[in-house]
């Protein structure tokens, strides 16, 4: 499923918004950093949770969701600037830590290009999505933003499609 119409609204808001200063009020604030200059204080946790009929999905300790990018190469983000901003980076300070329902192999970080750690699931690093605005919504599922689509992930770390 494509949705590039709203995709593009999505991203221009944001862009507009982060221009203007309005970080406090963003949707992606709840999630996690907004930019990735932002710096963690602590180890992330990768979990799981039923969502319906996309099944059981990654997600944070919070309960909110959990994206991979298809543009991205196996544990490198092609995911920068105005992409991490509308795309938030799931970062770390030392080791990515196994919730319930996620497997600890699967799990790593990778190095950005911007030095922070990003946490990855089965090579994919992961990321928020700023239109998510409260846990469990999936409304960044299947969007093709920043050159690719972006999905959910299964608890093997596979990009759920529907």
């Amino acid at each position: 499923m494509r949705r590039t119409a709203t995709a593009a609204t999505c991203a221009a808001s944001l862009f507009v918004a982060a221009l203007a200063g309005c970080s406090d009020s963003s949707p992606g604030e709840a999630y996690g950093p907004t930019s990735s200059s932002a710096s963690p204080s602590t180890a992330a946790t990768v979990d799981t949770k039923s969502a319906g009929k996309l099944g059981s999905i990654l997600v944070d300790d919070k309960g909110n969701t959990l994206y991979l990018f298809l543009a991205d190469k196996k544990n490198k983000s092609n995911c920068t600037d105005a992409c991490a901003k509308a795309w938030p980076p799931l970062l770390t300070k030392g080791a990515a830590e196994v919730g319930k329902g996620a497997d600890k192999k699967l799990l790593d970080v990778t190095k950005r290009s911007d030095g922070h750690e990003q946490v990855t699931y089965n090579g994919h690093p992961l990321y928020y999505y700023a239109g998510d605005t409260k846990p469990g919504q999936t409304n960044g599922q299947g969007l093709d933003q920043f050159g690719a689509e972006w999905y959910v992930l299964d608890t093997k770390g596979n990009k759920v499609e529907g």
